[in-house]
């Protein structure tokens, strides 16, 4: 029987569910998926606010996880990404 699985909505394709559930891997396997997971986030869409969602459900229960910590990460990181990308905005709106 093929069960489809259903994902909290801030993980569609469930990387990081999985990633969660996976036998220990190399930080940088753990950062590939992260970085899979980002890319398939839509521009429009809050990545800083998708970050929180996830950390909200897997950080109490595995808070030393690889994964926890480049979530933490991309908090830090987001911010820079979220200016960049209104800061190219603003200039093309100036042209």
């Amino acid at each position: 029987m093929n069960k489809k699985l259903h994902y909290h909505s801030a993980d569609p394709r469930g990387l990081i569910y999985e990633a969660y559930r996976m036998e220990p891997l190399k930080d940088e396997e753990y950062r590939s998926i992260f970085l899979d997971w980002a890319l398939g986030i839509p521009i429009d869409q809050d990545t800083f606010g998708l970050i929180i969602d996830l950390l909200t459900i897997y950080q109490k229960e595995y808070p030393d996880h690889p994964m926890t910590g480049i979530l933490r990460e991309g908090l830090k990181t987001n911010k820079t990404r979220t200016n960049r990308r209104r800061s190219r905005a603003s200039r093309k709106n100036t042209s």
